[in-house]
């Protein structure tokens, strides 16, 4: 279901780690089914899209002409960043958006840059040369994963050539690898990953793809409706013999990796990703 409505609530969030800022939802939801989607968790069918997003330009607009955020910072060496795609897969939206005006608003800012991350590879959005002013972070994992916890998105290995088509197309690309999963064998999985990226990802390019890396939390509600949709691959996901209880940075009380492990998880993972791919700065890991 998708409603259209005015969205009421103009608050701008700090974030600090995929963007500088998140804006206000242009949409909010997902009409995809992703077993570890936290979009899920709050809002389980439908999308709601902003009827009013030139008041939520005017947010940005009014917002980073009065912004302290020293550059360079890892999220930009220029611009302030904003997410506008938190809480949606915008590029699955399109069309459901006035995603031109959108773009048009970041492409021709002096200060501000906006990205999004994305499952989906959308082909509509090479029509448009952002100037690089937009950044798409295409969503990686072992194919393995992907088959079985975001069922109807497209091949991992897709996604991978997709990055050097649209950085021919203007857009500036990252990886974002999330949610990193933790199993017996990941490593081995994600070796075989790393070397598709570095095999596929034109050398011309490589200096210029950062990526981001997130490790799995899930929550209790979202394990139990899983369960109850018999949704394929939870025992991935529910692993509470290496799961501690989280409270989010906004107040969600979720699961994650127990931090002891979890700190053991990044740095294996950070050694077998620059021995592989060294070239992909990883911008934060956590």
């Amino acid at each position: 279901m998708i409603k259209f409505i005015n969205r009421k609530s103009m608050l701008i969030r700090y974030s600090g780690r995929s963007s500088d800022y998140i804006t206000p939802s242009f949409g909010y939801g997902c009409l995809l089914n992703c077993s570890y989607c936290y979009m899920k968790r709050h809002l389980s069918k439908g999308l709601s899209v902003s009827k009013n997003y030139n008041d939520i330009l005017t947010a940005i607009n009014n917002h980073a002409y009065f912004d302290t955020i020293e550059k360079p910072n890892q999220t930009d060496d220029k611009f302030i960043t904003y997410d506008f795609s938190c809480n949606e897969d915008f590029a699955l939206h399109l069309k459901y958006h006035n995603w031109k005006e959108i773009f048009d608003f970041f492409k021709n800012h002096d200060i501000v840059k906006g990205t999004i991350a994305t499952k989906i590879i959308p082909t509509e959005l090479l029509s448009y040369d952002p100037n690089k002013k937009i950044r798409i972070r295409f969503s990686l994992m072992p194919q393995v994963y992907s088959s079985l916890l975001e069922p109807n998105t497209p091949l991992i290995i897709n996604r991978i050539k997709a990055i050097n088509t649209f950085i021919e197309a203007g857009y500036e690309i990252h990886i974002n690898f999330s949610p990193v999963i933790v199993e017996d064998g990941w490593l081995e999985k994600y070796e075989e990953l790393f070397k598709l990226v570095n095999d596929n990802v034109k050398d011309d390019y490589k200096k210029e793809v950062k990526c981001e890396v997130i490790f799995l939390t899930h929550n209790k509600d979202k394990h139990l409706q899983n369960v109850k949709d018999n949704l394929k691959g939870e025992e991935l996901l529910w692993k509470p013999e290496i799961q501690e209880d989280k409270t989010s940075t906004y107040g969600g009380s979720n699961l994650r990796y127990k931090f002891q492990l979890k700190d053991k998880y990044i740095e294996e993972f950070k050694k077998l990703h620059n021995k592989i791919i060294p070239w992909n700065t990883i911008r934060y890991i956590f």
